[in-house]
């Protein structure tokens, strides 16, 4: 987007490259915009079909429940093939939509609003949401935010109303912001970027070659994407450079929700690494 280029932009690299096989992650870094040559677009691209996508609610996100949170951080017994974790969506009073970790219904359903799905095959979408307020059998995993901000690989012309895509820090409409989208054959693309707009999110994404994405957590705080060094979740790593968050962060108790990537098994049925 912006010649010359700096070193090593754009160009992808395997986040774990001790893991046998294809390869999950691979990420890459970019500057978006000529106008703002400064700022950096993080972007990671999750092969799913060597991964395992996995949901965690934290110990006050997605909101209030009387059900069972879980570890509420990356269990101890599936660290061992742990890739990366990255941040979720809004907390429930700001965003209401649906959270399931099955068995558990925290948030019921909205028809119509964008939904990353896990299935029980092991395969991932994201798209909107035309099911009833409780997800069916096929699914381990399901969690909305907002409508989709990109479909058909294009961008949602809703994106121009700022405010209908979540509060921002002081009211500034450039703040940090993350999405989540599938390509054209299923992998998920995880971006995160500083300075962004909702429009300018949606770019970012459909460049990244997403058909279908939502948006994720936005505002300072939350962006966050580690990949590991080794099993055990060694030489926690951050990939996207925010000062406001730590390497170690959802390896203890997180206050928010957040998505684990695993090391998909095939033998052995090792079984969703959810609780």
């Amino acid at each position: 987007m912006i010649h010359p280029a700096l070193r090593g932009e754009g160009v992808w690299k395997a986040a774990e490259p001790w893991v046998p096989g294809p390869t999950p992650i691979l990420v890459t870094t970019y500057r978006p915009d000529p106008a703002q040559p400064s700022v950096v677009a993080y972007v990671a691209w999750i092969r799913s079909s060597a991964t395992q996508l996995a949901l965690y609610p934290g110990y006050k996100g997605p909101g209030p429940t009387t059900l069972p949170r879980g570890p509420m951080e990356v269990p101890q017994s599936a660290r061992w093939r742990l890739l990366a974790t990255f941040n979720s969506g809004f907390y429930a009073k700001d965003a209401p939509g649906g959270f399931y970790v099955r068995p558990f219904l925290y948030e019921p359903f909205v028809r119509g609003l964008a939904t990353v799905v896990a299935y029980k095959d092991g395969h991932v979408d994201v798209g909107g949401w035309s099911a009833g307020p409780r997800p069916g059998p096929s699914v381990v995993m399901a969690r909305q935010n907002l409508p989709l901000f990109v479909d058909r690989g294009r961008a949602n012309p809703a994106l121009n109303v700022s405010e209908e895509w979540g509060f921002t820090l002081h009211g500034a409409p450039a703040v940090w912001r993350t999405g989540l989208g599938t390509d054209g054959q299923g992998n998920l693309i995880y971006v995160a970027a500083p300075e962004q707009t909702a429009p300018s999110l949606a770019r970012i994404l459909i460049h990244a070659g997403a058909v279908r994405a939502m948006e994720l957590d936005i505002n300072p705080e939350w962006p966050i994407f580690v990949t590991y060094a080794g099993r055990g979740a060694r030489s926690p790593t951050m990939f996207v450079a925010n000062p406001n968050q730590i390497p170690e962060r959802f390896l203890s108790p997180s206050k928010k929700d957040f998505f684990a990537v695993y090391q998909r098994i095939t033998r052995g049925n090792p079984g969703a690494p959810y609780r």
